[in-house]
């Protein structure tokens, strides 16, 4: 049956009506990619690499469900209907869905693209079903009737690529955003079949969409009110310990584990992880942390820079000396360091460094603040995660050290924790090319830190001559190192000599491309 609107005064709104769904569920549909990818960037930490995936997969697949909706156009209406439902429940439950795969199953690439591809298929199919819709409504010229269901497809794109970075990811987070999406997928579509388009549905069509409709509803509403007791524990089964706090920042991921008690210590293990990477083992910490800062100190230390680092630890190591005037603290992620603030045991583990005086913490992108920064610094520590990610890549580039250059105060040196020389060596020495050729005299070192293994850093200074590898003359009490273990730091064993490997820049992130490969497997 035909719904002949055409002859009453209701047509506008009818085609209004259809016009809104399909911007609501173009919205939904934005909002299903930019989930997966998001996900992706999170469990994975390659951003570009899971948006060309998923991207990929989507267009498609879109392109698919197009050519397969041909020969439901004949029963356009409860198609549609049954496309929105299905839609609605697989893409509300599809970041829930991964995650578990990524947690439990090791299945997260396959199911990766077969969700893309099953959500890209039900969305490509949308628009040819939603343009017999409107065309039952009122005949249309087909340029008339394609540029008004674009227009309305791709505002409510506009709407749902803003509204999951600045509404869905901060109100509800990633699993209860995507359910929300899914409701109200399946509230657009069923409403406007059941209203508009009534007529064109027979009774047991219309008692079969609406059991289906409340099955869906509930399968939602049950994943809505279990989300958070399935989160933690599928989070749990990722980490060796158990999980204290755990909480998803604008940035990323923020995980604290303690153990009961590890053999042969007096102390609970308390690490932290970002994204799911080791950042610190409350055992063996201080060994990193010192052979970072005390280097670097050597030398006049009134004012010093600390670029990441949120957690406060090498604060903490800075602080030790006396004549250290300010510390400026520049981490992108406020909820890292408003957690070192006020979890007591990190703040036992930090003593209490970001609440001295002499700090300064910054919420800003260190790259960003380096390019506009007017004060200067006798030392500059960059403490910042690892290369592994595109966002954190352009940290690892001869831009970026370029940009420390002109912050420095004469006499001032650069330490860069630069990963495993060991695990990683290409990464190792592809960062201190950077750092050499963004016009720094370099000298590489390493230590071992049982919690990640041999780890390397880079201590620089502006020009032609090095700085010396050694502590300061009236170091304060430190627990690892020593001038002994320090001078051996310097030295390589043959098997992981400097290798010559370019540098990595902005538009040619190397250190990007080695840091994926060499870490694969560990």
């Amino acid at each position: 049956m035909t719904v002949d609107v055409a002859a009453r005064p209701r047509w506008r709104l009818a085609r209004a009506a259809v016009l809104l769904a399909v911007f609501v569920c173009a919205a939904c549909g934005l909002v299903y990619e930019l989930a997966l990818v998001a996900l992706g960037s999170y469990l994975i930490g390659d951003t570009v690499g899971q948006a060309s995936i998923v991207l990929g997969v989507m267009v498609f697949a879109m392109g698919v469900g197009a050519l397969v909706a041909k020969p439901l156009q004949s029963r356009a209406v409860v198609s549609f209907a049954v496309i929105e439902l299905t839609l609605a429940l697989l893409g509300g439950l599809s970041v829930l869905g991964l995650y578990a795969a990524f947690a439990w199953l090791d299945l997260y690439g396959p199911a990766l693209v077969g969700t893309a591809f099953v959500l890209g298929l039900l969305i490509g199919a949308e628009i040819p079903l939603l343009m017999v819709m409107l065309q039952r409504i009122r005949e249309q010229s087909a340029g008339s009737a394609v540029a008004d269901l674009f227009a309305a497809d791709y505002v409510g794109a506009l709407l749902g690529g803003l509204a999951f970075p600045f509404l869905l990811i901060p109100v509800f987070g990633q699993l209860k955003g995507a359910l929300v999406v899914g409701a109200v997928n399946a509230v657009a579509g069923v409403v406007l079949v059941f209203t508009v388009f009534r007529a064109d549905l027979s009774r047991r069509a219309v008692a079969a969409l609406g059991a289906a409709t409340v099955v869906v509803g509930l399968l939602l509403g049950y994943a809505w009110v279990t989300a958070h007791d399935f989160e933690v524990t599928t989070r749990q089964q990722l980490y060796r310990d158990p999980v204290v706090h755990a909480e998803r920042s604008r940035y990323q991921e923020i995980v604290l584990t303690r153990s009961v008690r590890e053999p042969g210590h007096s102390a609970a293990d308390l690490r932290l992880f970002l994204n799911g990477d080791l950042q610190f083992s409350s055992i063996d910490e201080y060994r990193y942390h010192e052979a970072l800062v005390h280097p670097a100190m050597r030398g006049a230390h009134g004012d010093v820079l600390v670029l990441g680092a949120g957690d406060g630890l090498a604060a903490r190591e800075i602080l030790k000396y006396p004549d250290v005037r300010s510390v400026t603290l520049v981490d992108l992620d406020p909820a890292v360091v408003e957690l070192a603030r006020r979890e007591p045991q990190l703040r036992e583990l930090n003593r209490e460094s970001l609440t001295d005086p002499r700090v300064r913490v910054l919420n800003l992108d260190a790259f960003a603040w380096l390019r506009t920064a007017a004060d200067r610094f006798d030392v500059v520590v960059a403490d910042l995660p690892d290369p592994d990610e595109t966002a954190t890549a352009k940290l690892y580039t001869i831009e970026f050290y370029t940009l420390v250059r002109p912050v420095l105060a004469p006499g001032g040196r650069l330490v860069v924790q630069s990963g495993s020389p060991y695990f990683a060596p290409r990464s190792y020495w592809s960062i201190e090319r950077s750092v050499r050729e963004a016009g720094f005299a370099t000298v590489p070192y390493h230590v071992d830190v049982p919690s990640f293994g041999d780890w390397g850093f880079v201590l620089a200074a502006p020009g032609d001559v090095a700085p010396e590898l050694a502590l300061p003359a009236d170091p304060p009490p430190l627990r690892f190192l020593t001038p002994q273990v320090l001078a051996a730091a310097g030295t390589f064993p043959a098997d992981r000599a400097r290798l010559d490997v370019p540098a990595s820049t902005l538009l040619r992130p190397r250190v990007l491309d080695y840091a994926r490969e060499e870490w694969r497997g560990y």
